[in-house]
């Protein structure tokens, strides 16, 4: 346990009262949550805007969290390199210069590197945010506490996004988002450049001895795997060359990545980072979860405005549930445990059971005339369990040694941020295809001219017809075989024993961080 002081932020000038400082601070997390290259609560108006596939739109929006997820290994060196003033002024003028871009570039490759590049600024202005408030939210600097607040602002403001993104389209176009949000990053630099003040509580450190190359070589695997599970279905799979080269690049820099980190000094990722338990079962358990959860992108926007026939704005106020699901979850994992300090096993079947029943309820009540309340618990229960799932699995991080656990954050995020929602919803949408196409042919056989229904519709109606029928009935077998999945999963889980709780995730001082990074930068220069 830490000795704890009284709380200030003398980055902050002194004419703002200590107890607004924090409060300031939490406004710009949300305004830099918010922000981002594109949002994907718009894909379906950028689509005919800029005459772009919506696989293009999709791959910026995961580049966009692949660059996120890098910044986590260097979080650090950043904070010790750049004072406060000096970083939020950086990612604001560069996720402005990023928004003006993806406002009128029409060009792929420019669009996903821009949305990267915001990404990686993205990400640095909320951990300089979020560093600066900690002793403020844990004075004994608990992580498991920290990460409850991280989660519900992070996914809080993820549904946040997507509202206000439709809204504003509805009512407007699309280009009104950015420009939105580059109202609010001026007024940050504003407030910033009259609220904040150039102060450095410690000396500070060089940017020297960051594997850069390693860097890019991560982010580029991760992205290689985000296309290929994004534009599969598109060009055929294996069928076509771009798949295998994007395939066969993928493998090839990976086996650079762990080449190279077999001998540098300091690599991005160290290899004794994969060797821990924990980063590779929750690496793992992650692509499960994405799997389950893999519904929540491909079927239930399918189903309510294919078959129930709502609209984007009835489709975008179920994110109003969501949203009340994190909330009750992170207060849930707060309450149990972060305080109670509940077992990782007791925390993961709750939130593998809100899961299972998520998807054991669509699979019942999927219907043609489902009430929209009808819809309200197991989307609930999602972001219920998805939110605590998250704090459990990052928390547990803590038992990676401090050396290599900002490492370790970065190889969560590469599935949790970065590709599983791709690869969840490419292989459900392959498991859809197969079974739909069965579906139809089986439903199809008694179509003939004896049928009284076929002697009723023309070919146009009865054709249309099967295909609704053949998705209703391969989404609710689908949704059955998740929630055997699930089940199993479940089971797993509660005849593990495990009695580890989560009593010694403590975040180390700043001076001590700061130590260990100086003596990396003198074993470098050596």
């Amino acid at each position: 346990m830490h000795e704890t002081a009284i709380f200030s932020i003398p980055a902050i000038r002194d004419f703002v009262p200590e107890k607004l400082k924090p409060w300031i601070i939490i406004v710009f997390v949300v305004i830099f949550q918010l922000s981002s290259g594109i949002y994907l609560a718009a894909v379906s108006e950028m689509v005919g805007s800029l005459a772009l596939m919506q696989e293009d739109i999709m791959m910026a929006g995961y580049a966009s969290m692949v660059g996120m997820a890098l910044t986590f290994t260097i979080m650090f060196r950043l904070k010790f390199r750049f004072t406060s003033k000096v970083s939020l002024l950086t990612c604001c003028t560069a996720i402005i210069i990023c928004n003006l871009i993806c406002m009128h570039t029409r060009s792929i490759p420019v669009l996903v590197m821009t949305c990267f590049i915001a990404g990686f600024f993205r990400m640095w202005g909320t951990f300089e945010c979020n560093s600066t408030i900690q002793l403020w939210l844990t004075p004994n600097r608990d992580l498991s506490i920290f990460f409850c607040y991280i989660y519900l602002v992070v996914q809080g403001c993820i549904q946040l996004s997507g509202l206000t993104t439709i809204y504003i389209t509805f009512f407007s176009v699309w280009e009104y988002t950015h420009l939105l949000i580059i109202g609010l990053l001026g007024g940050m630099m504003l407030a910033t450049l009259i609220l904040f003040r150039t102060c450095r509580t410690l000396p500070k450190l060089p940017l020297f001895g960051i594997d850069w190359l390693g860097a890019l070589l991560w982010g580029l695997t991760v992205l290689s795997v985000v296309f290929v599970c994004l534009y599969g279905e598109y060009y055929d799979w294996y069928e076509s060359v771009y798949i295998r080269i994007a395939t066969i690049a993928s493998l090839v820099m990976l086996a650079l990545n762990i080449w190279r980190a077999s001998f540098i000094r300091h690599p991005f990722i160290a290899l004794k980072t994969w060797r821990f338990k924990i980063v590779y079962l929750t690496f793992l358990l992650y692509i499960i979860i994405d799997i389950l959860l893999a519904p929540s992108h491909l079927f239930e926007q399918i189903y309510m405005e294919a078959i129930l026939g709502y609209d984007s704005l009835n489709v975008i106020s179920l994110n109003w549930v969501v949203l009340a699901g994190i909330v009750a979850g992170s207060f849930f994992a707060y309450q149990t445990f972060a305080l109670r300090k509940w077992q990782y096993k007791t925390m993961t079947v709750i939130a593998l059971s809100a899961i299972v029943i998520y998807l054991v309820l669509f699979y019942f009540i999927i219907d043609y005339n489902l009430p929209k309340e009808s819809l309200i618990l197991p989307i609930f229960l999602r972001g219920f369990g998805y939110v605590i799932i998250a704090i459990c699995f990052i928390t547990a991080l803590i038992r990676v040694p401090f050396q290599n656990f900002f490492q370790a954050l970065s190889a969560q995020a590469f599935v949790s941020a970065g590709f599983g929602g791709a690869l969840g919803t490419a292989i459900l949408g392959q498991a859809l295809k197969v079974v739909m196409k069965r579906n139809s042919m089986l439903l199809g056989a008694n179509l003939d001219n004896v049928n009284p229904l076929a002697s009723k519709l023309s070919f146009g109606e009865l054709y249309g017809a099967l295909q609704q029928q053949s998705l209703m009935v391969s989404m609710k077998e689908l949704y059955g075989w998740l929630a055997l999945l699930g089940i199993a999963c479940l089971l797993a889980f509660m005849i593990k024993e495990s009695n580890i709780r989560p009593k010694y995730a403590i975040h180390p001082t700043y001076r001590a961080i700061r130590r260990l990074i100086k003596r990396e930068i003198v074993e470098e220069s050596d």
